[in-house]
């Protein structure tokens, strides 16, 4: 694999030093409020069978991070080799890990808290240049993004948990009248996916150009208040707005719904936020729904869920230079006015909120806020080699995930790009996942 350097001098490689300080610290921050916030009790239970105790998240990060920078990268000696085996995420299922002899609480802060002392040493005596693994700090980049991941794992695990709330942040902007409508996508070819990120990971690559015909893309993901729509005029009821499968999950669900919400006595709709009730807000990108579920709503409103390639190029090509951005402002990082991320509040913000991070299309919020259905199938790109471990991607190929893509409010930077791939079974919704439309293109179009 190739990966581009930012330079050879030392002043260029002291600042990588710094940039990757700052995302393994921010990532630390995040993992110890999401866990301090809790007694044992509740750092240890199972708080749903689809998620791991959170201190067997806890640990794990300080597994990874101990394989792959103290060990490999830094070539020293194991820390905890006896516990590899417990925290490897292909050998235990989620709902038989609070069975295992996990680290109580007080050791896993131990032991990640050790682990992360040897890294810094690591981090101040690797040059940062060479083999792949360690060019423009990849690894390093590769277990910030692991950490963050594990992190919005915990913070939907935090939401599935019952008692009282124990996070909290400011509420997420809102607007007074959100956009609505669509954009025209012309025909042609783009370049999707990358090779010049330096942190991007082996599913993203390499860029390839793909042609897509044209499309029509909503300028703004699906609202709460269209959702209601969708649910008032019997879109739960309809098994001809559902696919076979959708259907059968439906009923063998009991799905009536986006997952927690709650409908009172007086027919007014509410949604439990990390342990509080609040009033459905309208114009906030719907929250919790499966694929299934987009793909009704997408029947009921004679559209379609856009495809992987027609999102990515909604998000990042430039038809007035014909490249394609890093993001849909530019290459820029994300800043608090181009996107909803990195956990700054807890809930998406209205749809319509961040004018600043608009596509050159004029589409809105594609990064940020709520992960975004597809209809494409996980599966690998031309040219694609695993790297630096199959078990990434490549044993995920296949099978009936859907990729989503842009990114959650409980994303963090680093882990969201425009050529960032998430994936995930049709039938979840703990996730914090919503959907936008697409549709082909008619004569009257033209």
């Amino acid at each position: 694999m190739t990966i581009q350097l930012p330079g050879t001098d030392r002043g260029e490689t002291e600042r990588l030093r710094e940039r990757i300080a700052q995302v393994l610290e921010r990532a630390r921050g995040r993992t110890a409020g999401l866990t301090d916030c809790l007694d044992e009790a509740e750092l240890v239970a199972q708080h749903s069978r689809i998620m791991s105790p959170l201190v067997w998240d806890l640990a794990h990060i300080g597994n990874q991070e101990e394989l792959w920078l103290v060990r490999d990268v830094g070539g020293r000696e194991a820390v905890r080799s006896d516990i590899d085996e417990l925290y490897d995420a292909f050998k235990h299922a989620r709902a038989n890990r609070p069975s295992l002899p996990l680290l109580n609480p007080g050791q896993a802060r131990e032991y990640v808290g050790q682990v992360r002392g040897k890294v810094w040493d690591v981090l101040e005596r690797n040059p940062l240049r060479g083999e792949a693994l360690v060019d423009n700090g990849f690894a390093f980049g590769m277990i910030a993004q692991h950490e963050q991941q594990h992190d919005e794992t915990m913070l939907a695990t935090h939401q599935l948990r019952q008692g009282e709330a124990v996070l909290s942040a400011p509420a997420a902007p809102t607007v007074a009248t959100p956009p609505r409508g669509e954009v025209v996508i012309a025909a042609g070819e783009f370049t999707m996916g990358t090779d010049t990120d330096p942190w991007a990971l082996d599913n993203e690559r390499p860029a390839h150009p793909v042609h897509v015909p044209g499309f029509a893309i909503d300028i703004a993901p699906i609202t709460n208040e269209q959702y209601l729509e969708f649910m008032a005029d019997g879109g739960y009821d309809r098994p001809e707005l559902w696919s076979e499968a959708g259907w059968a999950h439906r009923v063998e669900a009991g799905l009536v719904s986006p997952q927690f919400w709650e409908r009172d006595g007086g027919g007014r709709w509410w949604r439990r936020v990390f342990g509080v009730m609040q009033s459905l807000r309208p114009h906030q990108p719907v929250l919790h729904v499966c694929y299934f579920e987009a793909e009704a709503y997408a029947a009921w409103a004679g559209k379609r869920l856009p495809t992987e390639a027609e999102w990515e190029k909604a998000a990042r090509f430039d038809p007035a230079t014909g490249r394609s951005r890093r993001y849909p402002w530019g290459d820029a990082d994300p800043t608090p006015e181009t996107a909803n991320l990195g956990q700054r509040h807890l809930e998406p913000a209205d749809a319509g909120a961040y004018p600043a991070g608009v596509s050159p299309h004029g589409v809105h919020q594609l990064i940020g806020d709520v992960w975004e259905w597809t209809s494409s199938g996980f599966t690998p790109y031309p040219g694609f080699r695993p790297f630096p471990y199959a078990e990434y991607s490549d044993v995920f190929f296949g099978g009936d995930y859907r990729v989503l893509r842009g990114g959650s409010f409980g994303a963090d930077e680093v882990a969201v790009r425009g050529t960032f791939r998430n994936w995930d079974h049709p039938i979840r919704r703990q996730i914090f996942s919503g959907f936008r439309l697409a549709r082909d293109l008619t004569p009257e179009d033209a």
